[in-house]
Formats: structure tokens, sequence, C-alpha cells
């Protein structure tokens, strides 16, 4: 790995781990920016509401320290600054996606366990959406032993699910309260009422349950697995960087 010299922005627990897997590999980290640097590696995603980059920092002011040659690795940058810049978007990538989400199902399922009072085996589970997120919660609910039910919204999906083992409903219909652990994962109000006293987390980007006792639940993996999060990261800039797109 010889000629690659990163510098992380961005001081998150993941990207801590990401710079170690990085210099074990026998990457370059460059710990200020300059124009020595030929990776510019960012927290994934990459910035707040406000513009500033996640774990602090300030794009105009970093860019400006860096080469127009540096190629800019993270999530989600589309950004003006970023225009004249070779970026390399994560969450563009399927292959990040897909592993991310599988690291989300884990956490989700992990913040459940230490929220409820009794194990999941044999519980009553709603997961709505079956998208990544979706797809690899309802696995992994099923694997222990959970009962669970899936909201999709298409018809094709609705079957598929129920070859597969799961029951169904249409996302346009769903009643939250006969469930003792509700999962959702599509990021907009699909049900602004959600009655029940069942545990109630929402993963999406934007809530998709309305009612006030809802765990909003974002950015699980960064947060309650930095390390599996950071060896992503520093696998998925490893993968781009070897040409293996």
């Amino acid at each position: 790995m010889e000629g690659f010299k990163f510098h992380l922005a961005g001081h998150t627990a993941a990207l801590k781990y990401a710079g170690e897997l990085l210099h074990n590999t026998g990457c370059t980290l460059l710990p200020h920016p300059c124009t020595e640097v030929t990776h510019l590696l960012l927290p994934v995603p990459s910035f707040e509401p406000d513009g500033t980059i996640k774990g602090g920092g300030n794009l105009p002011d970093l860019l400006s320290h860096l080469s127009k040659d540096v190629v800019i690795m993270g999530g989600n940058l589309s950004r003006p600054e970023l225009k004249e810049y070779h970026c390399i978007d994560f969450l563009k990538d399927p292959v990040y996606t897909a592993r991310n989400s599988n690291i989300t199902a884990h956490c989700a399922l992990r913040l459940a366990m230490n929220k409820l009072p009794v194990t999941l085996e044999g519980l009553q589970v709603l997961v709505i959406g079956w998208g990544r997120i979706g797809k690899c919660l309802a696995q992994l609910l099923k694997s222990i032993g959970a009962q669970v039910t899936v909201a999709a919204r298409k018809e094709s999906d609705r079957a598929m699910l129920c070859a597969l083992g799961y029951r169904t409903l249409n996302t346009q219909s769903i009643d939250t309260a006969p469930y003792r652990l509700v999962y959702n994962t599509v990021p907009h109000m699909l049900c602004p009422q959600s009655p029940g006293n069942g545990l109630k987390i929402d993963l999406a980007s934007n809530l998709g349950l309305g009612s006030p006792d809802v765990l909003w639940a974002r950015g699980l993996p960064g947060k309650d697995a930095p390390e599996s999060s950071g060896q992503l990261i520093a696998c998925t800039a490893l993968r781009f960087i070897n040409g293996k797109e």
C-alpha cells in the first residue's frame, strides 16, 4: 500500500478504527491535511445538517490545505465544494450498504434486548419495510425464534415473504398494537398513530412511526459497533484503491 497517504477528518470512533486497519495494511496516515495527502477519508455519512464534518471540522478550510488531485472518500458527498474533486461515495456502493445494513440489524437487535424485560424467542415482532435493513433484521429475528411479521408495500414482496415463512402485512394497513416489538425501516411517515405498549424502534433516516414513545435509533453502527463500522469503512476504501469496485 505504499504511496497511499490518508488523512482522516472527523474524530469519530469508527474512523479511529478505520485508521488503525489502514495503517496495519501499510497505508500512511498523515495527522494534518497537506498537499502530500492522496486520500481524504471522512466519516460515513460525512456531514452534520449544518454542513460541518461529523466529529468536527470545516470542509472548505480542510480542502484549502489539500491538492486538487486528492481523492475524497465518505458518504453523502453531493456538496458544491466537492464538485471538482474525485469523490467516492460509500453510500452509493452496494457492497458497503449491504454490509452496513447487516451491522445495523445486529445493533438494532441488541438495542431491543437491552430495553425489553423478556427474551425475543417467541415474541411477536413487526418489521416495517423490506429493504436492505428490513431483510437483514427479519432474518436475524427469525433465527433466534421470534414470531416475525413483515409489512411490505409490494404484493410480490409479500408473496416472497410468505414463501420464506414470514407473516405479512400491507404497509397501507399497519396496526402496531398486537406487537411487543416494532421496528420501522421506511423513511417516511407510515403510522402517524402507533398504538400499543410495545417497544417501538425507528431505524429510518426520517421517522415513520408517529407516537411519542418511539425510540429513534439512527446511525447505530457508528454509535454501538464502531469497530465493525470502522473495519467496513477501511475495507471499502482498500477495495476502491485496489481497483476492486
